[in-house]
């Protein structure tokens, strides 16, 4: 029963500094970047309503999640080098507790935590940032205008598109071609003029076309003026990439990297890296959290304000490692997952040799 008591002690206290750490965090930086956009909001047709029920509501998730490193840090920094500096940890050891047992309600908050984390980067925060960054692009970007030239792309293991130029604001494309190619025999050409976007029907309008067949060595052509056609090419293709990979469910994400693969597409680590992040963000949690209550379970002359300042510095040491590792993937430097688990495992390693030099 004491330990039941000891266990839940802990529990609720690191909780409850976790959730006051990201609330705290969270309105401090959002006062700093109203104050900061409020010029923006004030140029642009935007209501009061809408900045802080679209805007603000769905960035505040998205804030929330990017420091939850920093914050279950300094929520297990904070809460253990309390109960050090009170003398606690010294009484619970000196009861017959082992400090790995000591670990479990830590372990069992944290474990608790990163299933609510892979639960919101997962499904949650994706949606709220559609909304968040769609009212970014409405008020506070430059409107998007898609300037590629002489476009080529798959669209399927053997279908081929070209486009000279595309309009993004009128979702028309110009000089368009369309090949189905079988290894190095080709099997049909379709050309036209223009394609248009039909939102209706999600099709495209073919204007002024030509249809040119190769089949058992000889070759017909048929011309047409304007023909509807279904094919695996969207607006999006040709829309703005912004933070994509950000407003994209865990599903959504990985229907979007298999497109990609099948196109054959070259800024796929992007989207790779993002998928692994999520997958290894619930073990860094678990990680930083016993990083963070073995760092400041011995008692010091510092004082708490020094072992805060350090889970700061060790915090930040983790993001800077997590934020180089995944422009290394981007960049194609480093492999996605390799990339996505380089900081658990530095810090892992990290972790387990202080573990080792805390007196138990």
């Amino acid at each position: 029963m004491r330990i039941k008591l000891l266990d839940w002690y802990i529990f609720r206290n690191f909780l409850q500094t976790f959730v006051f750490t990201v609330v705290l965090l969270v309105l401090v930086i959002c006062v700093i970047d109203y104050t900061e956009r409020n010029g923006d909001f004030l140029s642009s047709d935007v209501t009061t309503r809408e900045i802080f029920l679209v805007y603000y509501l769905n960035f505040i998730p998205y804030l929330a999640n990017m420091l939850s490193p920093i914050t279950i840090f300094i929520a297990a920094v904070f809460v253990t080098a309390r109960f050090a500096a009170h003398t606690e940890i010294i009484a619970m050891l000196s009861s017959g507790v082992s400090f790995r047992r000591l670990l479990m309600p830590y372990v069992a908050a944290s474990i608790l935590i990163g299933i609510l984390t892979f639960g919101l980067i997962g499904w949650v925060i994706p949606d709220a940032n559609k909304k968040r960054i769609g009212f970014e692009n409405q008020y506070l970007r430059n409107k998007y205008h898609f300037d590629g030239r002489n476009v080529h792309m798959k669209i399927a293991p053997e279908t081929y598109v070209y486009l000279e130029s595309y309009n993004n604001m009128m979702d028309v494309g110009y000089q368009f071609t369309l090949e189905y190619i079988d290894g190095i025999d080709m099997h049909s050409k379709l050309k036209a003029n223009k394609i248009v976007w039909q939102e209706d029907t999600e099709t495209w309008r073919l204007e002024k076309y030509s249809i040119r067949e190769f089949k058992d060595g000889k070759e017909s052509l048929r011309f047409g003026d304007r023909a509807d056609t279904l094919i695996n090419l969207h607006p999006q293709d040709f829309g703005d990439n912004y933070s994509r990979h950000e407003t994209l469910t865990l599903n959504e994400l990985e229907d979007h990297i298999l497109l990609l693969q099948e196109r054959g597409a070259e800024n796929i680590e992007v989207f790779l890296t993002e998928k692994y992040e999520r997958y290894t963000y619930p073990f860094a949690i678990l990680i930083l959290t016993v990083i963070g209550v073995v760092v400041s379970a011995r008692k010091s002359r510092e004082g708490t304000g020094f072992k805060i300042a350090f889970g700061f510095f060790l915090a930040f040491i983790y993001i800077i490692f997590v934020i180089l590792s995944r422009n290394l993937a981007h960049v194609g430097s480093m492999g996605p997952l390799v990339a996505a688990w380089v900081p658990n495992t530095v810090f892992s390693i990290i972790g387990l040799m202080l573990y080792k030099s805390v007196p138990k």
